[in-house]
């Protein structure tokens, strides 16, 4: 026993505990971190309980993106296990129809054999516009879909595209809670972010300067800034 309390980070779709390895690195010292494997269930519901399941007592959660929709799911159902909570480059809306149509799209690429040209696809909604010439960071991310794989995009996609509207119980949300985004994030623009935290009592808001969806990976220095405050205040 360390004595550091728990801190579980759960990654988005098509991402792996990369998403968050400057944050694994980066805050060892002030939590014991767990990367939550959200690749197994097809549902919210399962995935929630999956990490409900592997971590003993209370925890501080962190989620970005899809991340994010499983977090709320945890909070639904055991909101007095977390201590603290962050929402990352998330929302708390079900999908519109436009984004389930997109997302049937992808689907459909991935069953036609075309599961690698989904990514690239994606790129331009993931990183702020000025890193898309950054090759090690496209290719860190390429490498991380590729692991994560069809067979677990498909069960995610299918996951968000059935999740709820969180908004209603967000007002019920009672711990520490920190909402951070890109401020170019145009898959889940920062608009979002400004709602969840309207909605979440004593919310703090960071809006991440240059940056796009995937805010772990663009600006870690900045995120894990807001997450050290965020744990030990």
């Amino acid at each position: 026993m360390t004595g550091k309390p728990k801190l579980v980070l759960v990654p988005g779709l098509l991402c792996s505990d990369t998403l968050w390895t400057a944050q694994t690195e980066g805050l060892a010292d002030i939590a014991d971190i767990i990367v939550a494997d959200i690749t197994r269930d097809d549902t919210m519901d399962g995935m929630a309980q999956r990490i409900l399941d592997g971590v003993n007592g209370s925890f501080s959660l962190a989620g970005l993106s899809m991340g994010g929709y499983v977090a709320f799911e945890v909070m639904r159902r055991a909101p007095r296990r977390v201590d603290r909570l962050a929402l990352l480059d998330t929302g708390a809306r079900a999908d519109t129809l436009e984004q389930t149509t997109r997302r049937r799209d992808l689907i459909e690429l991935a069953d036609q054999g075309e599961f690698k040209a989904v990514s690239p696809k994606l790129l331009p909604l993931l990183i702020h516009l000025d890193r898309l010439s950054d090759a090690a960071l496209v290719a860190e991310i390429l490498a991380m879909a590729d692991s994560v794989g069809k067979d677990a995009f498909l069960r995610q996609q299918n996951a968000i595209m059935r999740r709820a509207d969180s908004r209603p119980g967000l007002s019920a949300i009672e711990c520490p809670t920190l909402v951070v985004c890109g401020r170019e994030d145009v898959l889940t623009p920062p608009d979002l972010s400004v709602e969840i935290a309207g909605l979440i009592s004593g919310a703090e808001l960071v809006l991440v300067e240059d940056c796009g969806h995937l805010s772990t990976m663009e600006c870690p220095e900045e995120i894990n800034e807001a997450l050290r405050k965020w744990m030990t205040r």
